[in-house]
């Protein structure tokens, strides 16, 4: 059991993160620049990590790391300044990455763990270079999502209610961010984790599917098909995080954007 965690760059799902472990009776300390609006159950820590911190961290048992990605170095060096403070390493760290390392796979068969990181684009790039900074200085697990979605997120939303057009052929995964913090929470706990996860829901479909399937609820025209239309992407498989949670909280796009927009503010 994790009792004492640090979450840095605590931002939409550290929170929930943050909530999950704070029920089964853990302490929780989030991370960012400015922590203000942070749940008054967290214990606040306001560190901008752009620079070297001037004093020491506090000791935590487990660590969570959710670092918006960014150009090098300005992605690297944060990681760098939170390994100067820890006052020791904690004996788990989960960082949070991105499947867009794998951006240079065709669709011709499913992803999975063991297939190696392909990066294309620079931002890719600095991603796994992150993961592997992460590895060196804390020992990390590291955890690839695909499309994060849920609550606040809603640009796919307004990409259909505005009509842009879309890749409708483009091939997509996505996670939604309850069962992405599910994931993150049950690293830190398992005895013995993997060393690489992707966070997947194991429904892949075209970006054409969901958008058609967004539009029919939002009752507006399906978006237009943007051209030229490649049909590229990735296809993961998620046995892995299925074998760790048991079971999806959220299984497909449908439940999940189903969901979203019966919550939503009819204003919105």
């Amino acid at each position: 059991m994790t009792t004492r965690t640090l979450l840095v760059g605590c931002g939409r799902v550290g929170v929930r993160v943050g909530e999950l472990l704070l029920r089964s009776g853990g302490e929780v300390l989030g991370l960012r620049r400015d922590p203000s609006a942070l749940p008054s159950t967290f214990t606040k820590v306001g560190a901008d990590l752009s620079i070297p911190l001037p004093a020491a961290l506090p000791a935590v048992d487990a660590m969570v790391i959710t670092l918006a990605p960014s150009a090098a170095p300005r992605y690297l060096e944060p990681l760098q300044h939170l390994a100067a403070v820890l006052p020791e390493l904690p004996r788990r760290t989960v960082f949070v990455s991105s499947t867009r390392v794998l951006e240079g796979y065709d669709v011709s068969r499913p992803l999975t763990e063991a297939d190696p990181a392909r990066p294309r684009s620079d931002r890719a790039r600095v991603l796994l270079e992150g993961e592997q900074r992460a590895r060196e200085l804390f020992g990390a697990v590291i955890l690839r999502p695909a499309g994060i979605y849920g609550p606040g997120r809603e640009h796919l939303i307004r990409t259909v209610l505005d009509g842009r057009p879309v890749e409708h052929d483009r091939r997509t995964n996505r996670i939604h961010e309850a069962d992405l913090a599910r994931a993150i929470v049950a690293l830190l706990e398992a005895p013995e984790p993997p060393a690489l996860l992707h966070a997947a829901d194991g429904a892949p479909a075209r970006l054409g599917e969901v958008v058609t399937h967004l539009a029919q609820r939002l009752g507006v025209p399906v978006p237009p098909r943007i051209a030229p239309d490649p049909g590229t992407g990735t296809v993961l498989d998620a046995s892995a995080l299925r074998e760790l949670l048991g079971h999806l909280e959220v299984p497909d796009f449908r439940a999940g954007y189903d969901a979203l927009l019966e919550n939503r503010a009819p204003h919105a």
